[in-house]
């Protein structure tokens, strides 16, 4: 076995001390989420909570009807996901494999557009959601997120089709398969890894969307959890330790579903990494 080197030890240093930098902030929610305002005065934000207090967490429970927004971000964010990753394998697939004329353009344009920043684009998408009615609608935010996020998947799956064997495909060609199931059979197969990856990120890069729901999404029933969050705050209807709580129950699911997908996420990034 091969002995640490200084370097290598340093790099876990650094590695140990960004992990302690990133675990601090969840640490200080979590304490403070079950502190009373009483003891939070009493002791500071950084002192374990003196009893265990669930009535900041209840609270914000139910001034947002939490389950209602939980299930909006949820809907949103997995129609998000899968669509988005079934439109980016398509783009993908005609500009990686099928060779379509200026492809290398067409990458390009979609890597510019996908680098605009979101504030460029709400008024435009305001004025164009209110013409054909579907302002304060969750399909609004649907269909913006799965055009962004599609955009990011197409060109990162264009790269790596591009670099599919042709040998595969031509002998697929050779046995009769059409595009259609060459796509279907043969890519999408091979391509799963990644495919997944694409699933998690999309779906946690959604969920933890703010700017363009908060701009759809003015009705409360179509609210998604970080939007009720920043609401409820800034009616000034919360203390310090029920806006702990609030941020906590809004951090969970996407932890939750982290812990649950980090088995296939890895795997998808090894899978990638070893092709």
């Amino acid at each position: 076995m091969k002995r640490k080197t200084a370097g290598d030890w340093g790099i876990l240093l650094v590695a140990v001390l960004i992990g302690l930098l990133i675990a601090v902030p969840f640490l200080m929610i979590l304490i403070n989420s079950f502190k009373s305002p009483a003891d939070y005065n009493a002791t500071g934000p950084l002192t374990l909570p003196s009893e265990l207090y669930f009535d900041g967490m209840t609270a914000f429970w139910e001034r947002v009807n939490f389950p209602e927004k939980l299930w909006n971000s949820f809907f949103i964010s997995s129609v998000v996901a899968i669509l988005a990753v079934v439109i980016s394998m398509l783009n993908a697939f005609a500009l990686g494999i099928g060779r379509v004329r200026g492809r290398t353009w067409i990458v390009v344009l979609i890597l510019l557009a996908n680098m605009l920043p979101q504030e460029v684009l709400l008024y435009p998408l305001y004025f164009m959601f209110k013409q054909v009615g579907l302002y304060d609608n969750q399909w609004a935010v649907i269909i913006i997120f799965v055009v962004i996020q599609s955009a990011f998947g197409t060109y990162l799956l264009a790269s790596v089709y591009g670099t599919f064997p042709k040998e595969i495909l031509e002998a697929a060609s050779i046995d009769g398969a059409n595009r259609w199931t060459i796509l279907w059979r043969v890519v999408f197969p091979i391509s799963r890894p990644t495919l997944s990856v694409l699933v998690i990120f999309f779906f946690i890069w959604t969920w933890n969307e703010f700017l363009i729901p908060l701009t759809f999404l003015v009705s409360n029933a179509t609210q998604t959890v970080p939007v009720s969050i920043a609401v409820l705050q800034g009616d000034r209807l919360m203390d310090v330790t029920t806006t702990s709580a609030s941020a906590l129950l809004g951090l969970l699911p996407t932890l939750i579903f982290f812990l649950i997908f980090q088995r296939t996420l890895t795997r998808g990034i090894t899978a990638g990494a070893v092709k």
